[in-house]
């Protein structure tokens, strides 16, 4: 429910296997080997994530508690949705492939949620922007009338009297006094760790694969056609942009953060990483499909004052570049970041 307030919340934490040991005792062979805790761990081919962890270094009790805080739904107010409900591993940490979620009481967002991934490398949050650091993304869905509903302090209040957090918090941060600050930072460590790196395009990048000729030529097609917008490895250049959805707008996207109206109808560029597992599609969900999105940017551009001048005349794609598009767009998927265990609920 993170990227849903106002707007539609990186790095592999591994449970790194030590060597079975040669000549093992019979009563050890069925033993689970150990696994050791590696913490925040930055992609080699990733740029400096623009998080510094000086103040909030991940530990395991950390991590494990922000995880347990994200699936845990008595954080909304009628105890029905949690940050997972919304953000679903499955699909890359969107939402179930519907346009719109829903919060408490059943009650339906206003914009489409996205894939949480690489949070770490994102400047600010939402569709609109309108939160500039990573620490403080949870106040929102948790305050939001439509989403979680809760009081902080009433949250706090009650995480207080549960028989566990208390202990959870004394492990994680040296007191079992439960205050804002902290809750924060415990589901930062575990948000933060949500990075998708291991995708056949990343394969690709650091020389461990080759694309298909399909997907290779969908690569040269996006990188002349896409890669102005959706840049680097990050798949994204995080700025705002009208990109002709509409001529008038029911949404003016980032300008009610701003309140310039040279943002109307201007959303952020989304990273394309788990595109094709995180549909349907813009701010509003109003795409199904990529070719759907496809066909948008070669026909149905729309104009506005604010539109992106690189979108002026659209995208014009033939057929046949769109299913190679499409064929390259499905090598972002990462199905080892999906299915994670490190990720899932507890």
């Amino acid at each position: 429910m993170y990227f849903r307030t106002q707007g539609p919340l990186r790095w592999l934490i591994a449970a790194a296997v030590f060597p079975l040991l040669i000549g093992c005792r019979s009563d050890d062979a069925h033993e689970e080997p150990p696994k050791s805790f590696e913490g925040f761990s930055a992609p080699a081919h990733f740029p400096a994530p623009v998080y510094g962890f000086e103040n909030n270094p991940v530990t395991e009790a950390g991590f494990e508690l922000g995880k347990k805080l994200f699936y845990d739904k008595r954080l909304s107010a009628d105890g029905t949705v949690s940050c997972g409900t919304c953000h679903a591993q499955v699909h890359g940490f969107a939402d179930h492939n519907i346009p719109l979620s829903f919060g408490i009481e059943e009650r339906r967002g206003m914009r489409n949620t996205p894939g949480l991934a690489n949070l770490a490398w994102t400047p600010a949050f939402m569709w609109d922007g309108g939160i500039n650091h990573i620490e403080v993304i949870p106040i929102a869905p948790l305050t939001d009338s439509t989403e979680m509903g809760h009081d902080l302090a009433a949250l706090i209040s009650f995480l207080q009297t549960q028989t566990e957090y208390p202990k959870d918090f004394e492990t994680a941060f040296g007191s079992s006094e439960i205050d804002t600050r902290n809750l924060l930072l415990a589901l930062t460590q575990f948000q933060s760790c949500l990075i998708s790196a291991g995708s056949k395009y990343d394969q690709w990048l650091t020389g461990r694969t080759n694309l298909t000729p399909a997907e290779n030529e969908g690569r040269e097609i996006f990188e002349s056609k896409c890669a102005s917008c959706h840049s680097g490895v990050l798949l994204t250049d995080f700025s705002y942009r009208n990109n002709g959805l509409d001529s008038i707008f029911t949404d003016e996207g980032r300008m009610r953060i701003t309140l310039n109206p040279e943002d109307a109808g201007t959303f952020r560029v989304p990273s394309l990483r788990n595109v094709a597992l995180t549909s349907p599609y813009m701010h509003d969900g109003r795409f199904r499909n990529l070719m759907q999105v496809l066909d948008h940017y070669d026909s149905g551009v729309k104009q506005s004052a604010t539109l992106d001048p690189s979108l002026s005349g659209g995208i014009p794609l033939e057929d046949h570049e769109k299913e190679r598009l499409i064929d390259f767009l499905r090598t972002l998927s990462d199905y080892d970041f999906i299915s994670n265990h490190r990720f899932s609920e507890p």
